[in-house]
């Protein structure tokens, strides 16, 4: 089972913001109903990480880290490989 990390937008108030909600890259509205984005959340069904940043861009690419870590193996093989020196 691969694990996700969907992306979340929240309001200031921490309520969800609806994906239909756009806004510029600084998070001001462009939909008349928005307050505006106050942050982006990310949490890993693995249940082992979770970020909350105001910078989107920075929450996502420390997203897809995180998500490449599953992708390599248990980390106790990763583990003895850098003893190895592999």
């Amino acid at each position: 089972m691969p694990f996700r990390a969907p992306l979340t937008n929240h309001h200031a108030d921490r309520s969800l913001c609806p994906a239909d909600h756009k806004h510029t890259s600084s998070g001001k509205p462009l939909h008349p109903d928005c307050p505006g984005r106050a942050y982006t959340q990310a949490i890993c069904s693995c249940g082992e990480w979770e970020m909350k940043q105001s910078g989107k861009g920075y929450v996502n690419d420390s997203r897809k880290r995180h998500l490449a870590t599953h992708t390599e193996g248990p980390k106790a093989v990763r583990d003895l490989l850098r003893l190895n020196g592999s």
